[in-house]
């Protein structure tokens, strides 16, 4: 007897890894036999559609079904698993426990993997099972399978997870005839078998198919009910094997469709005659599973070649797109007769979308075509495998372009620009009609009900009689003469409120414009642009049940912000940000979509997502839908339409100037890395091609036991990789995720050797986690490198690099102040009296330089000022001037009052009896949700004919949005009080110097305000209580 299981899909999967998905396959076991699906990659709710067959012996036995994630270094992290006894099975109808959920049970508490435990009503696996006896009659004994699920997703198309089952049960039958085999795995539309078949039993596999139906209709009309359907907006991304074809024809993507694959089309059919194929069969389109997969199967024999017989090829063709403007059909192609031809199939892409107009004004369409090896079986001949198909494809794609040219004239791709320019020109922000925003903003339930309620109340005021003054009333002050009326008269008020709101938001977004947009990128080097086009399904975080998005982007430590979409969930931007240019290529952008309700409220992120360049493929993120991470975003299926574009001006230029700018840093040339040796490198790690290899270190990676291998600097990354004993570690983290470097002593342990610890930040490398030795109280890894053969080399040029990336400018200013100091100690001690002028001189033109800088400061007398804080404290003067002389006070009150990294330069005199100095501290996220930052400068001077001091401040603030509208300006007035022994009176002014205009300085005025009244009151009560504590 034989068991036939087919696993379809799993549902609501637990987070498994820190990047918020997992590597799931399912392992299922009978007796001593084993058998296990395919990988599937990052996803939570995956879809195998896989058969495997068991030979059954005892029907006592169970199958134990288990869910595990794939981890490349560490053994497979356990999900939860599921048995089924066998005699379920026979003693079931039909021989058959039909398609069912399963609920994943965790392991025991007394299980080796505690970690992988999983909560006991978590849904997964669905396996399909039926039972097949072995007897003569084949037919009479089989149970009929039925037909899958919906197809879920274009991806899945795309893997091959969806199949047609019936002709997998007739080649099941035949395999199970013809072949003794105990455990087979099989994917699911294997159809080499279906060749093999007697003519008997494919009419029982045709017989066997439900839910399917052949279209006698012209290929128009299939095309036609395909493009009815709801298809979604993504296009099929290209294939990882890469792209054997690209070019623009003058023709529409529509009848580029039809000559490709219409039956009636020449094309195939010459092309096989070309290649010298016999024995070609085309099949017609067949919508299949209800009507949802519309598919064909072609047939030929590949003519011989001089290493390879003439082998039988079916290509099944199956469209997963075609809305009129963009048609994509994926071929999957095997040759069973092949060696090893059943253990892989060559899938091949077909891509048509619409391309720019020709300068006649005719519509043109670009072709792509890409492919990819899928294996079903692991074999050693995989790289020999590839090799093969790759040099095949590529030579059967240069006849395919040759011969689509003869019936259709290529379009010159110079005459278009590059790919970039065609993409932006085509985007135009829409702005709909005064009528179109009128209807949408007013056709709702709040101003129809107002306007008639208006309507009854002013009816009834020209029907009634005036009433005789009563009461308190007078004459023009009618007031309401029963609790009803005041009833009626208060909801006649907030109906008036919410109609002013709805009025206001109207004008708002009529009128608002980007904040960012079209702003040009400056300089030389590596310029990102990235094209905002449109969200969907954002999250209605107001009680209107909509939102008001905006989206910042953020790459190097500078942001771009777009406009604000006031009251939409599907929002359409257009607009272009440009970052000026950068010295090195950028490691992420990091995207987040927030609603806006002023600088300083409590804005509710609407979702975000982190686009790591150095795991992406840069043409790949020229149109791409993103989906937003977080819980409102994950609830509500958010995602964005961006174009993300990275180019290099200054091309080889660019790799040159940057290793001669580290030379400098590190004292020692750095040798340029062949093209040969960055490719390998680049291969090693899985990097694109603009990252190039500076300099690499023979050392060890101190864990457990010491490892030996390889630290490999770029300008991006840093990573290690080791091979012993056929063991392979290999990781790589960015320099931006490295929080701190610290150099060890050396130690017995570290033989003799100074250690290089890099300490990541919070959150951050936990791809790389098992290279860590140890992980902080926080949870931030650490990393022990030590052993190199040029330690000061090696030191160095980690430093240089680190520095150049990772800090930021006040953090590198930091440093070298310490180092010119330390410096400066030195030459002090050995020439004292030589270099006291110099520095006298240098510290008369700092102070000149920095005079220039800040006249425009003096300019606070004209912004409109009024008083903010006044407050009398049990405080003398002088205790009240610590919060202004960068003493532990003043940093113990503003870190109370949610400053972070405070930090302040000392008073310098800028005139007689004048002095000024600079802040620099970030808003805790109590304070600001965007955790923006400040940059402030204070100036301070005696009170003229008083016992007191006026500090006058302008504020500059980064990172929250419209920051760059205005400043804040400041002024404190600290004097005595003469009728108190201890006590001063404390008076703060405060205004706003607008920079550029804006519709919301009412909703930023009052946020601010709000937000510094409440810090000056945290601040001098904070103050009291140090003065009480020191006394």
């Amino acid at each position: 007897m034989k068991l036939l299981v087919r696993v379809i899909e799993a549902r609501n999967i637990p987070e498994m890894a820190p990047n918020g998905s997992s590597d799931l396959y399912v392992k299922l076991q009978l007796g001593k036999q084993k058998c296990r699906t395919k990988v599937l990659k990052k996803c939570l709710n995956p879809s195998w559609c896989e058969e495997f067959t068991f030979k059954v012996d005892d029907l006592k036995e169970k199958l134990q079904i288990s869910l595990l994630d794939e981890d490349k270094y560490f053994n497979d992290d356990f999900v939860g698993k599921v048995k089924v006894p066998i005699s379920h099975v026979f003693e079931a109808k039909d021989q058959s426990l039909g398609t069912s959920w399963y609920t994943l049970r965790r392991k025991s508490k007394k299980a080796k993997n505690k970690d992988c435990d999983l909560p006991p009503m978590t849904d997964l696996v669905n396996p399909r099972k039926s039972a097949d006896m072995m007897t003569s009659d084949l037919t009479s004994r089989s149970s009929p399978l039925r037909s899958s699920s919906r197809m879920r997703s274009e991806e899945e198309v795309l893997s091959k997870e969806e199949k047609s089952y019936a002709p997998t049960f007739a080649g099941r039958i035949a395999q199970i005839f013809n072949k003794s085999v105990d455990s087979v795995s099989v994917s699911s539309n294997d159809t080499s078998d279906i060749s093999d078949l007697p003519e008997s039993l494919n009419a029982v596999g045709l017989e066997d198919k439900t839910e399917e139906r052949s279209s006698s209709v012209d290929f128009e009309e299939i095309m036609k009910t395909m493009e009815m359907r709801e298809q979604g907006d993504e296009i099929p991304s290209s294939l990882s094997g890469g792209i054997v074809l690209e070019q623009l024809y003058g023709i529409t993507p529509r009848e580029l469709n039809s000559m490709l694959f219409s039956p009636d089309s020449n094309h195939l059919k010459a092309l096989i005659d070309i290649q010298g194929s016999t024995d070609s069969q085309i099949g017609p389109w067949k919508f299949e599973n209800g009507g949802v997969i519309l598919k064909r199967v072609v047939s030929y024999t590949k003519s011989a070649s001089k290493l390879i017989k003439a082998l039988k090829t079916t290509e099944e063709q199956t469209y997963l797109k075609a809305d009129g403007k963009t048609f994509a059909v994926l071929s999957s192609v095997s040759t069973p007769d092949a060696p090893y031809g059943k253990t892989f199939r060559a899938e091949i892409l077909y891509c048509i979308t619409q391309g720019p107009e020709q300068p006649s004004g005719e519509l043109s369409s670009k072709l792509v075509v890409s492919w990819r090896m899928n294996f079903l079986q692991s074999t050693m001949m995989k790289g020999m495998i590839e090799g093969g198909a790759k040099q095949g494809i590529r030579e059967s794609f240069e006849q395919y372009e040759k011969l689509l040219s003869q019936n259709v004239n290529p379009v010159d791709l110079k005459g278009f620009g590059s790919e970039k320019d065609q993409l932006l020109a085509s985007l135009q922000v829409e702005r709909p009609s005064d009528w179109k925003l009128a209807v949408q903003y007013f056709s709702n339930f709040t101003v129809i009900s107002t306007i008639l309620m208006g309507f009854y109340v002013l009816t009834h005021v020209w029907l009634a009689m005036p009433n005789t003054i009563q009461g308190l009333e007078f004459v023009g002050l009618d007031m309401p003469d029963s609790i009803g009326e005041l009833i009626v008269c208060g909801v006649l008020v907030l109906q008036g409120k919410r109609v002013l709101e709805l009025i206001s938001r109207f004008m708002q977004a009529r009128v608002q414009k980007g904040t960012d947009h079209g702003i040009k990128a400056q300089g030389d080097g590596w310029l990102l642009t990235v094209a905002l086009i449109e969200g969907r399904n954002l999250a209605a975080v107001d009680s209107s049940g909509f939102s008001d998005p905006y989206v910042v982007f953020t790459c190097n430590g500078k942001t771009r912000t777009s406009s604000i979409k006031f009251q939409k969930s599907d929002s359409l931007w257009n607009e272009i940000f440009e970052f000026d240019a950068m010295e090195e290529p950028p490691s992420v952008l990091d995207v987040e979509v927030l609603d806006f309700d002023g600088p300083f409220d409590d804005a509710t992120s609407l979702g975000c997502i982190e686009i790591n360049f150095l795991k992406s493929n840069i043409s790949d993120l020229s149109d791409i839908w993103v989906p937003l991470e977080g819980k409102l975003a994950q609830a509500c299926q958010s995602k964005l339409h961006l174009r993300i574009f990275l180019n290099n001006t200054r091309g080889s230029n660019g790799f040159r100037d940057y290793i001669t700018k580290m030379e400098k840093e590190v004292g020692k040339k750095i040798k340029l890395r062949s093209f040969q040796t960055n490719s390998a490198f680049q291969k090693l790690f899985g990097l694109p091609p603009e990252e190039f290899l500076i300099n690499d270190f023979s050392c060890h990676l101190k864990r457990k036991m010491p490892l030996q291998g390889r630290l490999f600097l770029s300008a991006r990354i840093i990573g290690f990789h080791a091979d012993l004993f056929g063991h392979k570690t290999k990781f790589f983290f960015l320099w931006e995720d490295i929080e701190d470097i610290k150099i060890i002593p050396p130690t017995l342990s570290s033989m003799g050797s100074p250690v290089v610890l890099m300490t990541l930040r919070l959150g951050r490398g936990f791809d790389a986690r098992h290279g860590a030795r140890t992980q902080d109280a926080e949870g931030r890894l650490k990393f022990h490198f030590h052993s190199f053969v040029s330690f000061n080399v090696a030191n160095r040029t980690i430093m240089a690099l680190w520095r150049a990336r990772a800090l930021t400018p006040e953090q590198k200013l930091q440093i070298v102040e310490e180092e010119s100091e330390a410096n400066s100690v030195q030459t002090i001690e050995e020439e004292p009296i030589v270099n006291n002028l110099p520095a006298a001189e240098e510290d008369v033109e700092a102070k000149s330089l920095q005079t220039e800088e800040t006249e425009s400061f003096l300019g606070i007398e004209d912004v409109n000022m009024s008083v903010m804080y006044s407050s009398t404290l049990s405080v003398p003067t002088s205790f009240s001037m610590e919060l202004f002389r960068g003493s532990e006070i003043d940093r113990r009150v503003m870190e109370r009052a949610g400053c972070l990294n405070y930090s302040h330069s000392p008073w310098e005199s800028e005139k007689p009896d004048v002095y000024q100095r600079q802040l620099y501290y970030k808003f805790d996220k109590r304070i600001s949700c965007y955790r923006g930052e400040v940059t402030s400068t204070q100036q301070k001077s005696r009170l003229s004919g008083k016992n007191g001091w006026l500090i006058e401040e302008v504020m500059t603030l980064h990172g929250v949005p419209l920051g760059d509208y205005f400043t804040l300006h400041l002024r404190y007035q600290v004097e005595d009080l003469p009728s108190r022994s201890v006590g001063c009176n404390v008076q703060v002014y405060f205004g706003i110097a607008w920079l550029k205009d804006t519709k919301h300085r009412k909703r930023i005025t009052k946020n601010i305000t709000q937000n510094l009244q409440e810090r000056l009151k945290i601040v001098f009560s904070v103050l009291e209580k140090e003065y009480v504590s020191g006394t």
